[in-house]
């Protein structure tokens, strides 16, 4: 039997956290030549390492499961030589989340699933450095009496995720089958996103896309870095945007996410010669245009101090409701250091 999982799908820590990186499991398994015929589901429960038979029959009836490239039922009769491939949502961690009431701007919420705002400067997941004040504590403690809470066992639903200093939107499963469903879509680049990015200059296309591989930098493994589509390099990446509107020095740009790799829309920007405003890690914290030195440095600097962070928002999620079937479509608005920093540069673009 050959069992492959692919670590770069798992989540790292907060020094790493993903932009969009999909917190799902990817497992291959091919049956041997000596596999007596076993059902499906059994098939699974013997070979995946803490997988409940819940979590099993969801991603069976979710079409998560598939066997030779192709979904199957429970009852199908796994044989020698099958390939099952299977996408679950992430599996229980062995440190318990602890927790914690705080004030989350949950913008809708049913009984599968939550849309909740984050705001820049908080951290999605507890991990080393970062145990409390995350994300998911406040997300545990408005979850904590649902099914997945028992025995101290809390664990939010998360399908993905935003870095720390990327404000806006996230969808949470809050039962097995809603997880499954949404880790399906995202796995099937399904999902609708939008994001808005300060970038320093305009691109020369209105409209384009970026396609490269990214993976880790070879120099410093926290940031990330762009290499030949189709290279053996880092993971396939596509991103599209549109300039909506161009002040000079900087631009505002709608990004669409087609895949979800980390730090992808900064990497990609980069990449092109436009880092996102204020983005320390990817050189977007000093004047890339303009003069560098009177006021207009004054300005810049000014601006920087009012949103000391990179210039990112996730605006919207579009996705397929996991029970009604229904399309659910969601926006917010650009936080306020994002809203002031925009009317600076809207009023320097007209004074100019």
């Amino acid at each position: 039997m050959m069992h492959e999982l692919d670590p770069d799908l798992l989540p790292e820590g907060p020094g790493h956290l993903a932009e969009e990186d999909e917190l799902y499991e990817h497992h291959r398994i091919q049956a041997d030549g000596r596999q007596e015929p076993m059902r499906l589901d059994k098939f699974l429960l013997n070979r995946l390492p803490n997988v409940s038979r819940t979590k099993v029959q969801a991603g069976i009836e979710a079409d998560a499961v598939q066997v030779n490239g192709k979904p199957a039922k429970s009852s199908y009769k796994v044989k020698p030589g099958d390939v099952v491939t299977v996408i679950l949502p992430e599996p229980p961690r062995e440190d318990k989340v602890v927790p914690e009431q705080m004030a989350l701007d949950i913008r809708y919420e049913d009984d599968q699933l939550l849309m909740v705002n984050k705001p820049a400067g908080m951290v999605v997941h507890p991990a080393y450095g970062n145990w409390n004040g995350t994300l998911v504590n406040g997300l545990a403690w408005h979850l904590q009496n649902l099914p997945t809470g028992r025995n101290g066992d809390i664990r939010p639903g998360l399908i993905h995720r935003i870095d720390k200093d990327t404000s806006g939107l996230l969808v949470i499963g809050k039962t097995e089958w809603a997880m499954t469903h949404l880790s399906n879509q995202f796995f099937y680049h399904t999902i609708e996103r939008t994001y808005l990015a300060l970038v320093w200059g305009t691109p020369k296309e209105e409209v384009g896309t970026i396609r490269g591989n990214i993976g880790r930098h070879p120099k410093d493994r926290k940031l990330m870095t762009v290499f030949p589509e189709g290279s053996a390099e880092g993971k396939h990446a596509v991103t599209h945007y549109r300039v909506l509107q161009s002040f000079g020095p900087v631009a505002l740009v709608q990004c669409n996410l087609e895949t979800g790799r980390t730090h992808q829309i900064r990497a990609h920007m980069k990449h092109i010669g436009h880092p996102l405003f204020a983005d320390a890690a990817y050189g977007g914290d000093r004047i890339l245009y303009g003069q560098r030195t009177g006021s207009y440095k004054s300005f810049v600097e000014n601006s920087f101090e009012v949103m000391p962070r990179q210039a990112l928002h996730a605006k919207s999620l579009g996705f397929v409701h996991p029970t009604t079937g229904a399309q659910m479509h969601f926006e917010v608005e650009l936080p306020e250091d994002f809203e002031t920093v925009l009317k600076r540069w809207e009023k320097y673009a007209t004074q100019s």
